[in-house]
């Protein structure tokens, strides 16, 4: 996983086995944490028991999975493939808090408003709770799915917990007694890959699929307001776009919760959206902002700029800021310059791990079309038996004949 963000003037970026963090206004000490060289898992029975189809604690490769920030900036918490999960403090400065284990490699993290619990849904379709206030204290298991979980969000006020999983589910359930279902917001055609409440529309949620749209919703009701095909206002999608439309793998607001940006697999073009309270139309297309070369995570800065991290090696982060109504690059702004030079000694890490395959080629289900080879079978035996039958008529006959000459044919006297 390779993915950026902004706690508080810091930005930081995951890639590989790490979690690079640099003050984006001063100058200021780079903050690095490398999972393989973080504390490990003391391996006892327990341990093996509760690991991935058997396999042993030690035998992830240390990656980073996912990672989040809190409302206020002031915590991080990361999670990688050999299942710890990190927590951090950042400010006044960067400080690990505690190193705990999660039963399964986890999918998605996110904090509670209230920054007193973090939230981890794993790939078996679990959600554990953990603890910020007693750092130390184990996981508890909340709720589950009958499919594996890919994300995760809160209301603002903490009383709902919205899931989202492979079958195309999103379900909203009560974050304090998550047995009791609110409602099933139901209409992708594939896994839900993102979610997100604007903070100045509480009671709406923007989700986004593997089937290539962005649909707006009022999920305490599952009532869904409206839906954007993203294949029809990207421009030249990639042929991997075209294949499994245009997975959304990012939607991110502006602090002022004014534009949404929406981010796709493999496709050099990020979609801008408004959110209007009083109009029909409720989400509407702003602007396009075509990338040179394809973006592997954004970001908006508490200036409300957004940060791009592209797959390329000469120039992968770049920012853009809204001018008359487009998106334009800040190719000298002072905070790329500085952000940019702070990040040099990692950026062949984050070459390496750019290289990695699609994260959501695996979650399309795979279609068999059994009703063509059966009648394909079906039409094979037909013309087989219609073939033996006329073989055997043919024989039938020529032994009629052979008869009636034997009998028509009487020996001289």
């Amino acid at each position: 996983m390779t993915a950026v963000g902004f706690c508080g003037e810091w930005f930081m970026v995951a890639c590989d086995k790490k979690l690079v963090a640099t003050h984006s206004k001063q100058a200021r000490d780079l903050f690095v944490f490398d999972c393989s060289t973080a504390e490990k898992k003391t391996k006892n029975g327990k341990d093996d028991n509760s690991s991935d189809g058997g396999a042993s604690e030690e035998s992830g490769s240390d990656k980073v999975l996912a990672f989040t920030v809190s409302s206020s900036g002031k915590l991080v918490a990361l999670t990688d493939d050999n299942k710890r999960l990190v927590l951090f403090h950042c400010k006044p400065s960067w400080q690990c808090i505690s190193i705990r284990w999660v039963v399964r490699r986890c999918t998605s993290l996110m904090f509670s408003q209230a920054e007193d619990e973090l939230l981890a849904t794993d790939k078996s379709g679990d959600v554990y709770s953990f603890s910020v206030v007693e750092p130390q204290r184990e996981g508890e298991l909340k709720m589950g799915h009958l499919s594996m979980l890919l994300t995760v969000s809160m209301s603002p006020d903490d009383k709902y917990l919205i899931t989202a999983d492979r079958d195309e589910k999103i379900r909203v359930s009560h974050l304090r007694a998550p047995y009791n279902i609110q409602s099933f917001c139901l209409g992708h055609q594939q896994f839900v890959s993102a979610l997100l409440i604007p903070s100045s529309h509480p009671h709406w949620l923007l989700s986004g699929s593997g089937d290539g749209t962005i649909k707006l919703w009022e999920y305490e009701s599952g009532h869904k307001l409206q839906s954007w095909d993203l294949m029809k206002l990207l421009d030249a999608p990639s042929s991997e776009a075209v294949e499994h439309k245009a997975t959304v793998c990012c939607i991110t607001s502006s602090p002022d919760a004014r534009y949404v940006a929406v981010q796709c697999e493999r496709v050099s073009t990020i979609q801008f959206f408004t959110l209007d309270q009083e109009g029909e139309e409720k989400l509407m297309p702003h602007s396009r902002l075509c990338l040179p070369h394809c973006p592997l995570d954004m970001t908006f800065d508490p200036e409300g700029r957004l940060w791009v991290l592209m797959d390329s090696n000469d120039a992968p982060l770049q920012i853009y800021t809204l001018r008359q109504s487009s998106w334009q690059c800040d190719a000298e702004s002072p905070e790329l310059n500085r952000v940019t030079e702070a990040f040099k000694p990692h950026w062949e890490t984050l070459e390496a791990s750019t290289r990695s395959d699609s994260r959501f080629e695996h979650l399309y289900k795979v279609s068999f079309d059994n009703v063509t080879a059966y009648l394909q079978k079906k039409q094979q035996r037909l013309e087989e038996q219609h073939l033996k039958r006329g073989m055997a008529q043919k024989a039938d006959g020529n032994k009629k004949a052979k008869k009636t000459s034997e009998v028509g044919i009487q020996p001289s006297t």
